[in-house]
């Protein structure tokens, strides 16, 4: 009896080890290139390029061309969400107000909230389904589901309790970084996950994992697990990072590395 239960121990340690290593993610540098830009926002998997810079104006960089947006007049980008290239939400928090652009930075649609009734203070915003966006409520301390196009709220979440850090989205979940707790909500703006805080100040995410940065170490959760994971990478000062598929990308002193994730 004894003997089965040892052997019973082991086999479910190797099993749990074998789990374990199948969660292991590596970060191995593959390319980098050189780029003067305030913020990057995002790459997509043609390499096309979003960032700002210095002149608080928006740049998209293909291959061939780049194209840019501004606004002088709303002052600082504060914040763009590129998921959708089609619909490029830009964030002025100075003023109040989001543009959203197509993919050739035409203007679609310019949301000030300092003109909508009842009035919202805006502290982030990310991308939705269809018209609509995510925005955090400053005054209430929620997330709205807004609808744009019809000036209609539809989804308001439960009060959050401490400062927001950082907020991303696609078109099936949210992810709401606050300083003790991480939130992530269905579309529906149901709360179907809330995983403690261990000092994680920034997020990104692929199709498979969210990604998290906790001074110069990232860290990844895979969507349906509630264990976060250190990531294997060289040791080195991060100012932004961002996720597109397999590929992590790093951008430190007009530097933007190029890593391949590698699971083990």
């Amino acid at each position: 009896m004894n003997k089965l239960f040892y052997i019973f121990v082991l086999f479910s340690f190797f099993s749990f080890s074998q789990q374990e290593i199948k969660k292991q993610i590596s970060a191995i540098l593959k390319d980098s290139t050189k780029i003067e830009a305030k913020s990057i926002f995002g790459i997509d998997n043609f390499k096309t390029l979003y960032y700002t810079t210095d002149n608080n104006s928006f740049h998209k960089k293909t291959k061939d061309t780049i194209i840019t947006y501004a606004n002088f007049q709303l002052g600082e980008i504060t914040s763009a969400d590129t998921f959708n290239p089609l619909k490029i939400n830009l964030f002025y928090k100075d003023f109040n107000t989001v543009v959203i652009l197509d993919n050739r930075l035409a203007e679609i649609s310019k949301i000030d909230f300092n003109t909508i009734q009842p009035y919202k203070n805006i502290s982030f915003i990310s991308s939705a389904y269809n018209s609509s966006i995510w925005i955090f409520n400053q005054d209430y301390q929620y997330l709205e589901l807004y609808d744009f196009k019809a000036n209609k709220l539809k989804i308001k979440t439960m009060p959050v309790q401490s400062n927001v850090l950082d907020l991303k989205s696609d078109y099936n979940y949210c992810y709401l970084l606050t300083e003790k707790y991480l939130y992530v909500y269905n579309y529906f703006g149901s709360l179907i996950k809330k995983l403690i805080n261990e000092g994680y100040t920034s997020l990104a995410f692929s199709e498979a994992h969210l990604f998290l940065k906790s001074n110069n170490k990232l860290y990844f959760l895979e969507k349906n697990e509630s264990t976060i994971h250190p990531l294997k990478h060289p040791n080195l000062l991060i100012k932004q990072f961002l996720v597109t598929n397999e590929t992590l990308y790093i951008y430190h002193e007009n530097s933007l590395r190029h890593y391949q994730l590698k699971i083990e």
